[in-house]
């Protein structure tokens, strides 16, 4: 086993239900769309109603230090609810869309596609976050973003450090291989999964991707481990952890899918 790998393998990746996921890397401790209201409708300003089916596996309070929240949007409850958006007043930086960075207050900070911020580690030295491109739907991106806003994913890197991909809500294999050219191979992917559905957006097409494709998504990216998020707890995912099971044995990559 490589030293890359041995090193990628060491961080535990924490998952609370939904799209909400906490890991420590490089001294800091980062915590992906933090969703921990109860089960319940949520209805978006525009949007369709939101059914939490079930409750998240902690609470803020279980939580312990955040140093960082890395939110892929900030529009929709499924990704930041309640008492995420509580949580983030007690947070120090928050990393999200441009359109976010504006609407959320001094904590938080917009990234463009491949805008980077350095964060200072506690022991010195810094870790490297990019903002990567995501996409919430099918199509052309302005139409897409039109309909259910913008969404950021993300890279995180340091010297002696694995590579980490926090996907968020990307329905485009072909942005991930974008990514992939310019990161790849990548240690730890947080990809955002569960083939999401609406009969009112898009005509019922996946608007983030869908087991098959987390797996084809994990094979472009060179990803030595995936931890699979956003697949459950809500009415609209359509697949959940069997079906991501039986997706990575059929790819073959059983041995590098972890659930959380």
């Amino acid at each position: 086993m490589s030293a890359t790998r041995s090193t990628s393998e060491q961080f535990p990746v924490r998952v609370f239900g939904g799209p909400t996921a906490l890991f420590e890397y490089g001294g800091l401790r980062f915590l992906t769309d933090p969703t921990f209201d109860g089960p319940g409708d949520y209805q978006a300003p525009g949007g369709p109603l939101l059914a939490k089916t079930a409750p998240s596996s902690g609470n803020p309070a279980d939580l312990g230090r955040i140093d960082v929240v890395l939110l892929s949007h900030d529009e929709h409850a499924d990704n930041l609810d309640n008492s995420g958006r509580a949580l983030l007043a007690d947070v120090p930086l928050t990393l999200t869309t441009p359109g976010g960075g504006q609407r959320l207050g001094d904590r938080a900070k917009g990234l463009a596609d491949w805008e980077s911020v350095e964060l200072d580690r506690p022991g010195g030295g810094t870790i490297t976050v990019t903002g990567v491109p995501a996409l919430h739907g099918p199509g052309p991106r302005e139409q897409v973003e039109a309909i259910v806003g913008q969404v950021v994913g993300f890279v995180l890197t340091g010297e002696g450090l694995p590579t980490v991909y926090v996907s968020g809500d990307n329905a485009s294999l072909d942005l991930v291989r974008e990514i992939a050219e310019r990161f790849s191979p990548v240690d730890t992917a947080i990809l955002f999964a569960g083939a999401p559905r609406f009969p009112v957006l898009f005509d019922g097409a996946l608007i983030v991707l869908d087991s098959t494709q987390t797996a084809e998504a994990a094979e472009i990216l060179g990803a030595r481990r995936v931890v699979p998020v956003h697949y459950d707890s809500w009415a609209h995912f359509t697949e959940g952890r069997d079906e991501l099971v039986a997706a990575f044995a059929a790819a073959g990559l059983a041995d590098r899918l972890q659930m959380g």
